[in-house]
């Protein structure tokens, strides 16, 4: 049977905290202060530890480091006064929760619930880890090289935790399948992932798409509608893009990860919910700070467990593994028997590929499409040409003076970007590391939403010559 700890001062808070807990099916010990506490560490390791962050002769935090197999013990933190830095550090010392007096007892019950589980979990990473010796696979992702096994160590260290996760790399790094490794790696992997594109979604919409509304809250609100928060209750959400959502609905975001409750748009009713949030963007997010897309506040919550996502260019011996993996699955999915030749694939670690690992699948999908039984490694990369090579060659370079606002050399970039791939949105939003609505949005902004525009004309607008 899982044993629990509960350390905290209160002898209310003890016996009622005890009561729910063994009503959940654990043995349970209490402790009104650290000392008593490390008395009872001695006497059985427990499953679960709840501890109060103040007590009589210390703080909290300072009895973790005395918990051995700290990765199998869920610890959970209680605390009166809740805010970013008690979280943050809270998570960082440790801590796979927090909870805020007086005790949500709902959210309680789910984090027991999980705890059972953490003998099954720590087979399933065993398992993923030996799949991965194997041939190079780890949950979603795939690749043998010594950058990636640093990735995959950061994962399985911090997926059976509830610390918020905050992915950073480029487009096409493979940010949403790291995203679901550490959602089927962690203590709810039954429960709902749901993915979120926050550049991808209308910022008049994203508010009801994230929260949901009641009936009659706005025009055309002809039924209530349940948001990602409240419909990923209990499982993870994964927010890509977050340096697209909007600065004011940021601050709603921010307390949400702070309480665990938000508000539908129409009523002041306040919904409870328990989800794990992972979020990515392919911008640098302290740059993201300085230029306003993204709360200095909310960057600091996000930012418990950062992960960095390397490109495939400091990965190219991954590129010949992922490369048949993809020509695999076509084959799969049309029953052919294509192939690359036996030097064909060395070929191809010889490309930077700045489209990173989607780049490489969707050269491998044009090379099956225009290959015969055994493809041409060669022919297949002379017709992986972008847009740049067709464009009517206008100038590669750009220069911005210093003291150039953020915004003007944003303009300038995407329009010269735009120019050079021949006006093509989606090659020019690949290259940019930025989403297809995102483009839209700023071309919108330039006022080049509508009609094609011939290189020559966006030029002239990025140089400033309009």
């Amino acid at each position: 049977m899982a044993h629990a700890l509960i350390v905290d001062d209160d002898e209310n808070t003890r016996e009622s905290m005890a009561a729910l807990v063994e009503a959940e099916g654990f043995t349970t010990a209490c402790a009104a202060d650290l000392r008593a506490a490390h008395i009872q560490l001695t006497r059985q390791q427990p499953d679960i530890v709840l501890i109060d962050l103040h007590l009589p002769d210390g703080d909290g935090l300072d009895l973790i480091d005395a918990i051995e197999n700290r990765a199998e013990t869920e610890i959970i933190l209680i605390t009166g006064n809740a805010s970013v830095e008690t979280a943050i550090a809270a998570l960082r010392a440790g801590a796979a929760d927090y909870l805020v007096k007086p005790v949500n007892i709902a959210r309680l019950r789910a984090i027991l619930q999980r705890v059972p589980k953490a003998s099954d979990l720590k087979s399933q990473i065993g398992a993923l880890r030996s799949e991965l010796r194997r041939v190079g696979y780890f949950g979603h992702m795939l690749g043998k090289s010594p950058i990636m096994s640093v990735l995959y160590d950061q994962i399985s260290r911090v997926a059976p935790t509830a610390a918020t996760v905050l992915l950073i790399g480029e487009s096409g790094t493979g940010k949403e399948l790291a995203a679901q490794t550490l959602h089927e790696m962690s203590r709810r992997p039954k429960q709902p992932f749901m993915a979120v594109n926050c550049g991808a979604i209308s910022p008049n919409l994203i508010e009801s798409e994230m929260f949901g509304h009641e009936k009659g809250s706005y025009t055309g609100a002809d039924r209530q509608q349940r948001g990602y928060f409240e419909r990923a209750d209990g499982g993870t959400l994964f927010l890509d893009e977050i340096t697209e959502m909007p600065v004011e609905l940021q601050v709603k975001l921010l307390r949400v990860l702070e309480t665990g409750k938000f508000m539908r748009i129409g009523t002041d009713r306040e919904v409870e919910t328990d989800v794990r949030v992972i979020a990515a963007t392919n911008r640098d997010p302290e740059a993201a700070v300085a230029a306003g897309k993204l709360r200095a506040d909310l960057y600091h919550r996000l930012n418990v467990f950062p992960i960095q996502m390397p490109p495939l260019r400091e990965r190219l011996g991954d590129v010949e593994l992922l490369a048949q993996r993809f020509l695999d699955e076509l084959n799969q999915a049309h029953a052919s028997h294509k192939r690359f030749p036996a030097d064909g694939l060395a070929k191809l670690a010889t490309q930077r590929w700045p489209g990173n690992v989607r780049e490489l699948r969707n050269f491998v999908q044009r090379a099956y499409i225009m290959g015969d039984e055994l493809i041409d490694i060669g022919s297949a990369l002379s017709l992986a040409t972008g847009p740049a090579e067709v464009a009517a060659n206008p100038e590669t370079v750009i220069e911005i003076p210093v003291g150039t606002s953020l915004a003007a050399a944003e303009k300038q970039l995407i329009l010269a970007a735009f120019a050079l791939y021949g006006g093509v949105k989606k090659y020019t939003a690949e290259q940019l590391g930025i989403s297809l609505k995102t483009l839209y949005n700023r071309l919108e902004e330039y006022g080049l939403q509508g009609a094609a525009v011939e290189g020559g004309e966006i030029a002239a607008r990025a140089s400033g010559n309009e």
